[in-house]
């Protein structure tokens, strides 16, 4: 067993890491360890399971074994050497990473690392960005610092000139669903269909092959190309796709709300109320970023629909991404010309970088389903 046991795809990059920590275990200075690493890659592809199997390896006395406590703690963000930060907000803000950096300060308490990993270097503010950059620039004796992000090109050039990069692949399809079947026991068939709707997105094939829910939301989500007739419907399917997105965001937002609500009252009493006001900022920021997240989701499910219509004008039915919709996909490109089909893969697009430049959800929406009726 081993830390990069979970890292799909990814064989180019396990070498690399396993050079870096034996060079690390060694003491010595050596060109295969370094203090800044940027892991970029397309969502879906297990960036930040990467870095924190590199934090697990770089903590543990057998170089990442995966079994003995420090790879525990360090995956599940209990060891001490290592900080893992998660955005659940729309941004990562300046006063978050000021209490980065104290707490970064400190040396090492266990192993002979204290590692940083940061799972959205995307959502930097300009400020944070910033005072990143001091800290990389002036790095601590035995700090290690992990960026996730997209691109290279999310990450302010000033930081990424500092650091390592480390490009992940998208993995196969077959890969994702050989992960499925032997480490969460799928069946081969769901396996296989999981694997390939979600086109390699590891996180959501392992949700659509273990949750009925989210399989039926995609199955919704797709029967809305059939159903745009008139602007009527496309009013009506834009409120649909933001009812759906707003009742996952309720239902995962609901349960932490009320539990980080209840342990904050409790840890600060009557004097808390500037404090729960901020944390609930905070947590309608994390709704705002589930709502826009599902969306894009949904978005991407849609392109999906009309990339096949694509396929099928161009000849090829062999690789059809949602062959089970194959009767629909073929009526439909029998009845749209291929520059339509084109126009509206473009509309959908559009609709992503607007909700990412915070246009509104369902004023974005309705314009694309205007849209995707002509």
């Amino acid at each position: 067993m081993s830390v990069y046991d979970q890292l799909i795809g990814q064989s180019h990059l396990i070498e690399t890491l396993s050079a870096a920590v034996k060079a690390a275990a060694s003491g010595e200075e050596s060109q295969e360890m370094t203090h800044a690493w940027i892991f970029t890659g397309p969502p879906g592809s297990g960036r930040s399971s990467a870095a924190i199997a590199f934090a697990q390896a770089l903590v543990c006395k057998e170089n990442g074994c995966g079994t003995c406590n420090e790879c525990i703690t360090a995956k599940s963000g209990a060891h001490p050497d290592i900080e893992i930060l998660k955005s659940e907000g729309l941004s990562i803000k300046i006063d978050e990473i000021r209490e980065l950096l104290t707490r970064t300060a400190w040396a090492p308490s266990m192993g002979g690392w204290r590692v940083v990993v940061m799972e959205d270097a995307d959502r930097l503010t300009e400020s944070a960005a910033n005072a990143l950059l001091k800290a990389i620039e002036e790095p601590g004796l035995r700090t290690v610092w992990l960026l996730c992000a997209p691109t290279l090109h999310d990450i302010l050039p000033t930081i990424r000139s500092r650091c390592r990069h480390i490009q992940l692949h998208t993995p196969s399809n077959s890969d994702v669903a050989q992960f499925l079947i032997s480490k969460h026991q799928i069946a081969p068939k769901m396996a296989d269909f999981a694997a390939r709707v979600s086109q390699g997105h590891i996180g959501r094939a392992r949700h659509l092959a273990t949750n009925e829910e989210v399989r039926n939301r995609r199955s919704a989500i797709l029967s809305i190309p059939s159903q745009l007739n008139s602007v009527a419907s496309a009013y009506a399917a834009a409120a649909k796709l933001v009812d759906l997105a707003n009742a996952e965001s309720d239902a995962i937002s609901e349960a932490l709300d009320e539990k980080e609500y209840e342990e904050l009252s409790t840890a600060l009493g009557k004097g808390g109320g500037k404090a729960l006001k901020e944390l609930e900022k905070e947590q309608k920021s994390r709704a705002t970023r589930i709502t826009r997240d599902t969306l894009d989701g949904a978005l991407l499910d849609l392109a999906t629909y009309y990339r096949d219509v694509m396929m099928i004008q161009a000849g090829n039915t062999d690789s059809l991404i949602n062959a089970e919709l194959a009767d629909q996909i073929i009526k439909t490109a029998e009845n749209t010309q291929s520059q339509k089909t084109l126009a509206k893969m473009d509309a959908i697009m559009s609709a992503r970088d607007n909700l990412q430049r915070n246009g509104a959800p369902l004023l974005v929406m309705e314009a694309l389903m205007c849209e995707l009726i002509k």
